[in-house]
């Protein structure tokens, strides 16, 4: 992260920080649900509106359990009635955000893992003038698409950030688990992994079938027993990418990019060495309170370049830190 870019998110932090008023540990719909949150004992006086977050999460994704809980908290902050939707189907997700548009929401936050399906409905967003937020894929896509921030991390950088990482502590055959195929911001992950240490293998698996994860991984590191390292992409696969370890008698090390509850106790357990950390829960705080701030008085955050969120390590050094926060789901 440079400079420019720490100094950019310790302001919006700080600002955060002075705006919360309380944050929520209850649990939600599954992800494929689109559902509605109303705001009531919201921390400002401003009239109410209605805001609309659509991911591109596939059902049962912690992950994105994290960055919906950020939201509703901001949701409750600003009076605001979130109403959120998935699908990781890139039609259907941009399907969903038109939806939205026709409601004639206030404001949309939304992720661009396939930019190209999601580029026609986030154009009649903006032709609509209903500010779009992006949030945690498609960063380098935001000014390209009109949207008014940016909310995540930069996936090639992060990429790297993990190969310089395990090449130092001597990989030499790593694997790189890609769990949804043709997500821009999975396959940049990888790509910045390989990018530091040519020798890394892909491997494609269905994110939505965890159990033929498990089935994959154990297949792939029996056959490729020189296999020293394997990286997940998401906390879910990874602790089933350990299992499948486990299970071929690998003596391969794991890492992993994302987190929760689970992921983090594995780390303390010593079972995976470290995670990326992309503070999913601030991310859907931010992406909300965007766009609230944008309503209220016209203001942007990030000068036209995105916002950064991450990546910072969680490792065996400081993962007690987080460990509390990541249980209660809101880290």
């Amino acid at each position: 992260m440079t400079a420019r870019s720490a100094m950019k998110l310790a302001a919006i932090g700080a600002a955060t920080a002075l705006a919360i008023t309380g944050c929520s540990s209850s649990g939600g719909k599954k992800a494929t649900e689109t559902s509605s949150s109303s705001a009531g004992g919201g921390g400002v006086s401003t009239p109410s509106m209605t805001v609309a977050l659509v991911t591109h999460s596939g059902p049962g994704d912690t992950f994105w359990d994290i960055v919906r809980k950020g939201a509703e908290t901001a949701a409750k902050t600003y009076n605001i009635k979130l109403e959120y939707s998935a699908d990781p189907d890139g039609t259907k997700q941009a399907a969903l955000v038109q939806a939205a548009v026709d409601k004639k929401v206030a404001g949309v936050a939304t992720t661009l893992g396939k930019p190209d399906a999601m580029k026609g409905a986030v154009a009649n967003a903006v032709k609509a003038k209903i500010p779009v937020v992006g949030v945690n894929s498609g960063s380098d896509k935001a000014k390209e698409f009109g949207l008014i921030g940016f909310f995540g991390q930069p996936e090639k950088t992060a990429g790297e950030a993990v190969g310089d990482r395990i090449k130092a502590a001597g990989a030499t055959n790593p694997l790189c688990i890609i769990h949804e195929q043709g997500n821009v911001g999975l396959e940049d992950r990888c790509a910045g992994v390989k990018e530091k240490v040519p020798s890394t293998q892909i491997l494609y698996v269905d994110g939505k079938n965890l159990p033929n994860i498990v089935t994959n991984v154990q297949a792939k590191l029996s056959q490729s027993k020189n296999i020293d390292w394997v990286i997940g992409l998401n906390a879910d696969v990874t602790l089933n990418a350990l299992k499948g370890r486990d299970g071929a008698g690998s003596k391969a090390k794991i890492g992993t990019f994302d987190t929760n509850g689970d992921l983090v106790k594995a780390i303390q357990d010593g079972k995976i060495e470290f995670a990326i950390d992309q503070q999913p829960w601030l991310q859907g705080y931010l992406a909300v309170q965007a766009i609230w701030l944008y309503k209220y008085n016209g203001s942007t955050v990030g000068g036209g370049s995105p916002t950064l969120t991450g990546p910072a390590f969680i490792d065996k050094t400081n993962v007690d830190a987080v460990a509390k926060y990541a249980a209660e789901g809101i880290r």
